[in-house]
Order: C-alpha cells, then sequence, then structure tokens
C-alpha cells in the first residue's frame, strides 16, 4: 500500500519550484487614457480619486521591476495632472522603482505633465505630443438674450463674483485677472517639465513652451520624449522576453456597470444627469479635437 507521500510524489514532480524560487520579472502597467479632471455627471474623467488606489496597487505587487504608464490624454485640469503625477513620482521615490511611460494618440497639455512623470518618455512616430501651455474658452452671448428679449437677475455679495460672465460684456480687467492665473500655471507647467526633463531638452524655450505640438518623431528632437517605442517592445528587451506585464486597472463608476454603454432604456429611466454628461461629451469631444483625433 503506497503512502500518502507516495501517492502524491508524481504531481509535486510537475511543480515548476524553480518558477517560485526565480519569479519572472514583473512591470505594472497603468492606462492612462481620456480627458484629465471631472468629466460630466459620471466623472468619467483622470482624477486622483479614481486612480489613487490604481497607482497604490501598481507600486504594490510582488516582484516589481518598473511602472510603465500608458497615455492617451488631450489633457484637461492641470491641478488633477498635477496630483496624479505628484502621487505617481512620490511612490516611485518611495519604492526605488523607476517609471516609463509610452505615449499612444496623444500626450498633449495635462497629458504631457502625466508623462513627465516618468523617468523616460516613449511615444510612437505619429504620436501626438506637447502643447504645453494653458486655454480657457468660453462665449459671449450677452447680445444674444438681449436679442431675444431675456431679462438676467443676478444677485451677488461681492464684487468679482460675476467675473467673466459669458451673459455680460467683456471687461478687460477681468481679462488680464483670468491671463494672469493663465501665466502663474503655465508657469508651473515648464518648471515641471525643466525639473524631469533637465538636460535632454533640446529646444528654444519660446517654441517648446508656446503651446505648440508635434509628433513622436520631432519631440524625440526636441528633447520632450527619448525615443520612438512601445511598451510591450520595450519592456521586453529591458526585462527580458519572460517579463510579465500586470494591468491594474480601476472599475467602472457603478452606474456605468449597470447601465452599459447602450442602454436601450426609456429617456425618462435614464439618469437624470443625463443634460450634464451630454455636455460632458462635448466637451471632452473638444479636447480631443484639438488634435484632429
Amino acid at each position: 500500500m503506497p503512502t500518502v507521500i507516495e501517492r502524491i510524489r508524481p504531481w509535486l514532480a510537475q511543480i515548476p519550484i524553480e518558477r517560485f524560487r526565480n519569479p519572472p520579472p514583473a512591470v505594472a502597467v497603468i492606462r492612462l487614457a481620456g480627458p484629465i479632471g471631472q468629466i460630466g455627471a459620471l466623472r468619467t474623467g483622470l482624477s486622483l480619486a479614481r486612480l489613487a488606489g490604481v497607482i497604490e496597487r501598481a507600486f504594490g505587487i510582488m516582484d516589481l521591476k518598473a511602472v510603465a504608464l500608458a497615455i492617451n490624454s488631450p489633457g484637461g485640469s492641470a491641478v488633477q495632472s498635477a496630483l496624479i503625477a505628484k502621487r505617481i513620482r512620490d511612490l516611485a521615490t518611495e519604492k526605488n522603482v523607476p517609471v516609463y511611460a509610452f505615449v499612444e494618440d496623444v500626450a498633449a497639455s495635462g497629458g504631457y505633465w502625466l508623462a513627465c512623470a516618468a523617468d523616460e518618455i516613449y511615444a510612437n512616430a505619429n504620436s501626438i505630443v506637447g502643447s504645453i501651455g494653458v486655454i480657457s474658452a468660453s462665449f459671449g452671448l450677452n447680445d444674444l438674450i438681449h436679442r431675444i428679449g431675456v431679462q438676467r437677475r443676478v444677485y451677488t455679495a461681492g464684487e468679482k463674483k460675476m467675473m467673466l460672465d459669458p451673459f455680460q460684456p467683456e471687461d478687460p480687467e477681468d481679462v488680464e485677472r483670468l491671463q494672469a492665473l493663465q501665466r502663474e500655471i503655465h508657469r508651473n507647467f515648464q518648471d515641471w517639465v525643466r525639473e524631469r526633463r533637465g538636460v535632454r531638452l533640446r529646444g528654444l524655450d519660446g517654441d517648446l513652451f508656446s503651446g505648440e505640438f508635434w509628433t513622436g518623431t520631432r519631440a524625440t528632437e526636441l528633447g520632450l520624449i527619448d525615443g520612438v517605442d512601445d511598451l510591450r517592445a520595450h519592456m521586453r528587451r529591458r526585462y527580458g522576453e519572460n517579463v510579465k506585464l500586470r494591468l491594474i486597472s480601476a472599475p467602472a463608476p457603478w452606474l456605468r456597470r449597470w447601465l452599459g454603454p447602450r442602454t436601450g432604456l426609456p429617456q425618462d429611466l435614464l439618469p437624470e444627469s443625463w443634460a450634464d454628461d451630454l455636455l460632458g461629451a462635448i466637451e471632452a469631444r473638444a479636447l480631443w479635437g484639438r488634435y484632429g483625433l
């Protein structure tokens, strides 16, 4: 009668013990795709609130060799860009783990701010990179409401509470205040790029920080990125053919999971925020449209 050990020995022989002793290197992949900030009522944009857990998990996996950022973003909120990038840098320093960014279609404006959280940046030759600037867009509707006979009644406490109200004539002093804010944010953006790219920058400040954007090939020449490459190929060359790319993703908002991308529900059963979501979709479309995407 064979003993228990004798019966399980053939099974034990098949267990790849060596794999446990020398596990393959792991690279955590974080996808940063879409506009940055709170877009629509479902809050579908990139924000630290949505990504904090993802970033923490990425830097916490076993046998971690590096974190790769797969970036495809036309930009958005400067605040959320800075918060997300800082959290990535804080954990990279704390864990002593290198970070690499790989641009897909676009890393522009806030998208490039995120890319600069990496130690090295790569892109496709046809990727759109740059747009280091600040923009604010609105409409002047004061003539329209007069034309259609609408009286707008607004009551405020604080003389600047109606600054840049689209239903009021434009005030040059208000415009100057806005532009002063934009210049300060733009300086912060420039400082961040200089801090992260350093001596690798090879263009003139007047060109690099003008808000212009370039292809991946030209961005390499300007020192905005380190070369033309893709995530999988680069990680395999750097860490070996058996490197494990582990995608760390955030769960979709519960309402989106429940409704799905196409609900087929009657209009009166859709969330009351549908108009807000429509405006959010228009805003996101405008961000992508700036880069021909």
